[in-house]
């Protein structure tokens, strides 16, 4: 084993799913991990998350894969209508020809329930330890580790130290230099529903998109059909970052005034909407200052487009791991490895998940023409082929699982 399970602990500034997900998948592989939260109590915001096969194969390698699809719906496909015109456009099969194709389903989960499995999980792992109500706000530099300085005025000294701390990162700050997030000008309005206030001919075993001119709308049931999740998305030129503030159920009618009747009716169902502005950053090749490194949303915050946010960071997190259990005592060029290979798949999902905003979700006028014209002439073969590079487990960078069962028996 590369770092003895009795010396300093790998610390991970974040508890939420990427920083769980990097803890637990040490602690498969032996490796001491300690989890700081600024928050007093673990949580996790937001309702619903889409797994795609990609995030399958890395909760499988994290020993969580069947807990996941015992509390996921898999959902029969992806649909894709027309906001304007309300006619269905094309759907993606996730059936048995897509379960095969890739080896893993496509599943729709409550973010919550998410997070509470994972946290259970690294509750019984005695390699694992959570401290809540430490929030980190810097790092500094050990001859053969570092010292993660927190907001109280302590300091936790670690072999390695890994930033989970989200698109407002700390540890990046320091690791990249004061760059901000790049606000977008969307804003997804969030609303979750009982099933029976869901008018029963939308009730679709899907996960639904309907695309319009600079708006859509995706809905998708939730906890076991008791549920159905509404995330819907205008451009209206925002420009303050803004995270789960409340928003009236008028304004966010108003936002799609402009949408077919029958689309539109959808939004008068939701209750309590919260609303977001979404934001990235522009990718960065290189995510290491010595013993540390970044993962998930504070590496490679993305849009939504791709529904690739949490499959990143369980992605990077069984990826950082198998490079740390392979260490050999040299931790930095351990995390050098990690950054070198996730940089390129992370920076495609960012730039493709704007590509697919402006030209599947919110074209208008003949841009939409061309759209729907595309994807009218595609089969089910080659809609799965579009997405062979996000989903096919050679294409994630992941290590096989036979290796990862080797290192952890180590």
């Amino acid at each position: 084993m590369a770092i003895d399970a009795r010396a300093r602990p790998i610390i991970i500034a974040g508890g939420g799913i990427g920083g769980l997900a990097a803890a637990l998948a040490l602690a498969r592989r032996g490796l001491p991990a300690l989890v700081l939260e600024r928050a007093p109590a673990l949580g996790e915001l937001g309702a619903g998350i889409q797994l795609g096969p990609n995030a399958f194969h890395a909760l499988d390698l994290l020993g969580l894969g069947e807990d996941i699809r015992r509390i996921g719906i898999f959902v029969d496909c992806l649909r894709l209508m027309d906001a304007t015109t309300a006619q269905e456009l094309c759907r993606v099969d996730l059936g048995e020809r897509f379960r095969t194709r890739f080896g893993n389903p496509y599943a729709v989960v409550h973010r919550g329930e998410m997070h509470r499995m994972l946290a259970r999980a690294c509750a019984a792992e005695p390699l694992i330890e959570i401290r809540t109500g430490a929030e980190v706000i810097g790092y500094r530099h050990l001859g053969d580790g570092v010292t993660a300085l927190l907001a109280d005025g302590g300091a936790v000294e670690g072999a390695a130290l890994i930033g989970c701390d989200g698109l407002w990162s700390r540890i990046r700050r320091q690791l990249v230099g004061p760059e901000t997030p790049r606000v977008t000008g969307h804003t997804t309005f969030r609303s979750v529903i009982p099933i029976e206030l869901m008018p029963e001919e939308f009730r679709w075993n899907a996960a639904t998109l309907w695309a319009g001119p600079k708006c859509h709308i995706v809905h998708y049931p939730l906890s076991g059909w008791k549920l159905f999740n509404f995330a819907v998305t205008v451009q209206n030129g925002a420009s303050e970052a803004v995270s789960g503030r409340a928003v009236a159920q008028a304004e966010v009618e108003r936002s799609f005034a402009h949408v077919h009747d029958r689309a539109r009716a959808l939004l008068r169902h939701g209750r309590d909407w919260k609303f977001w502005v979404l934001c990235d950053r522009e990718p960065i090749a290189d995510w290491v200052d010595g013993a540390v490194t970044l993962l998930g949303d504070a590496a490679h915050p993305t849009m939504q487009y791709l529904a690739q946010g949490a499959c990143m960071a369980l992605e990077d997190a069984v990826c950082l791991a198998a490079e740390l259990a392979g260490a050999r005592g040299d931790i930095r060029a351990a995390l050098r490895r990690y950054s070198d290979a996730r940089v390129v798949r992370t920076a495609r999902i960012v730039l493709q998940s704007r590509a697919i905003g402006d030209h599947v979700y919110h074209p208008q006028g003949a841009h939409a023409l061309v759209r729907n014209a595309i994807l009218a002439g595609k089969t089910t073969e080659a809609l799965h082929g579009d997405l062979a590079w996000l989903y096919d487990r050679e294409q994630t960078g992941l290590p096989q699982a036979e290796a990862a069962a080797e290192a952890a028996a180590a």
